[in-house]
């Protein structure tokens, strides 16, 4: 989901931030971005982690590439999928929320 500019969604302003989230609102996508949250994976075993057909999931991944979100790397006649290396960072700043507190650790920040 390119701009007509052939930027991907998260660009400046509300505009590319609204446009960003609206590519991951999908539950197709949404998931795969979750399965390849875990690590690098073949487009098979992302397959098997989604109920739908594979010419629907190639759209969807399509759709994740031009945002930016998702990097494809052929191997042979395999395509290995893993996230960009700054999608966390844009999808982040998209949302117009401040940071949770480290909670992963036990520490919320403040005193002790």
């Amino acid at each position: 989901m390119a701009s007509p500019t052939g930027t991907p969604p998260g660009g400046a302003g509300a505009d590319g931030d609204a446009a960003l989230l609206g590519v991951v609102a999908d539950p197709s996508r949404l998931t795969i971005l979750r399965i390849l949250a875990e690590g690098p994976r073949c487009v098979c075993e992302v397959q098997a982690g989604l109920a739908i057909p594979a010419n629907l999931l190639s759209y969807h991944l399509k759709v994740l590439r031009e945002a930016g979100l998702i990097v494809g790397v052929r191997r042979g006649r395999w395509i290995d999928y893993h996230l960009a290396g700054d999608a966390a960072v844009r999808l982040h700043t998209a949302l117009p929320l401040p940071c949770p507190p480290a909670t992963a650790t036990g520490s919320t920040g403040g005193p002790s």
